[in-house]
């Protein structure tokens, strides 16, 4: 009977709720990160020290809701030009490039098959934009051209870590091939393109038109219902393409952020709600993923160093073009460590090598931990340098 109510959907959601605002408070009492704070009480309560939840379908699902969200309500703050530069191509492809050769190379070094040694480098490519984003939106500063800098870069660089994983696939399996690899390329600038074309041209017109019916002004809430079904549509759209679906969700805020709406109900307001609840469980679930108690002297050793690589080499791989393309030293270096967070990515990149059976357990939990250590640390440095940088703007 216990285990029962355990595993209900209402003492999960409760459960997740209630660690989600005790995130808030703890932020408020240590100041930091409410992001960071979130993650730390899910490894509270997940099979790491409390055991209370674990990783079910439920949570799983929610936390990808989360994931969806969040990046629609983030894409609703950028105009199309804000996103698509050719120097956030250049951060993000020497930001997939670099740290693909230091995880290969740490795996290598440590004795991991080819096969893992593979999938070590292609999950240090990955960069959770769900993570920065918060942080920035948190902080105020999505409009500045850093903030620009780390949303576009993370956008090319998943389809570059999509990429990166396909071919990957490939080499371990021993089928590598052109055709595949290009057809993975073509499918997403296609959807960037079309998507942001179709949404841009279409669907913002088209909720404004609906805005001004007769429908929208007896059923307020119709526009926003409109807005949301426009936002998972891409994000389904995206999957299917093999993409992530954050990617999707992220382009359909984008291509609604310029729609007026005057009668019906604001769908950016009724997003942030949503934002709040969602966004705020996908983050306790990032630490309700891990559990540490499969861990050896060996693979914590391995964990660390590799924690290690991954912060140097994306720091190093973005922040030196971005330098080098005109920012200034500090805003680069804020662009290299916004880009650390592997985050859910590289955990997705982690269990696909392990239902392969390309990857063993203990470089399964090294890469997920990694993502997890990552995840923390990325922000926990950024918002005092943010913070700093503000005062030292303040005071002239």
């Amino acid at each position: 009977m216990e285990s029962s109510f355990l595993s209900s959907i209402e003492f999960q959601m409760s459960l997740l709720l209630f660690v989600a605002l005790a995130g808030y408070l703890l932020a408020s009492k240590i100041n930091q990160s409410v992001v960071i704070c979130e993650i730390l009480l899910g490894l509270l309560i997940g099979p790491s020290v409390l055991g209370l939840i674990t990783y079910t379908d439920f949570v799983a699902s929610m936390a990808h809701l989360g994931a969806v969200i969040l990046l629609f309500v983030v894409g609703l703050e950028f105009k199309l030009k804000d996103v698509f530069e050719v120097k956030y191509f250049i951060i993000a492809l020497v930001g997939v490039l670099v740290p693909w050769v230091g995880g290969f190379w740490l795996a290598s070094v440590f004795g991991y098959s080819f096969q893992g040694a593979i999938f070590t480098g292609t999950a240090l490519t990955a960069t959770s934009i769900a993570i920065t984003a918060q942080v920035l939106k948190e902080m105020g500063v999505l409009q500045s051209p850093m903030a620009k800098a780390i949303i576009g870069a993370a956008v090319i660089d998943d389809i570059l870590g999509l990429l990166a994983l396909s071919f990957s696939q490939q080499i371990v399996q021993g089928t590598l091939a052109l055709f595949p690899i290009l057809m993975v390329l073509g499918k997403a600038l296609v959807f960037l393109v079309v998507g942001a074309f179709v949404g841009y041209t279409f669907m913002s017109r088209l909720i404004e038109h609906v805005d001004r019916s007769s429908l929208a002004k007896r059923f307020p809430e119709f526009v926003f219902l409109f807005a949301m079904a426009i936002a998972f549509l891409y994000a389904m759209i995206a999957e299917w393409l093999q993409l992530s679906a954050i990617v999707g969700s992220f382009l359909a805020g984008v291509a609604l952020e310029g729609a007026v709406v005057r009668h019906g109900k604001d769908y950016r307001v009724g997003t942030e709600y949503f934002h709040i609840i969602f966004a705020s469980i996908f983050f306790v679930s990032l630490g309700i993923l891990a559990d540490a108690h499969a861990l050896t002297w060996s693979v914590a050793l391995f964990m660390m160093l590799l924690t290690l690589v991954a912060i140097i080499t994306k720091v190093m791989g973005c922040s030196i073009p971005a330098k080098l393309l005109g920012m200034d030293a500090a805003d680069a270096l804020h662009v290299g460590i916004g880009m650390v967070p592997r985050g859910e990515v590289a955990m997705i990149v982690a269990l696909l090598g392990l239902n392969a059976g390309l990857i063993q357990q203990d470089l399964y939990l090294s890469l997920v931990l990694m993502s997890l250590l990552t995840t923390i640390i990325a922000p926990m440095v950024l918002k005092p340098l943010l913070l700093r940088k503000e005062t030292a703007r303040a005071n002239g």
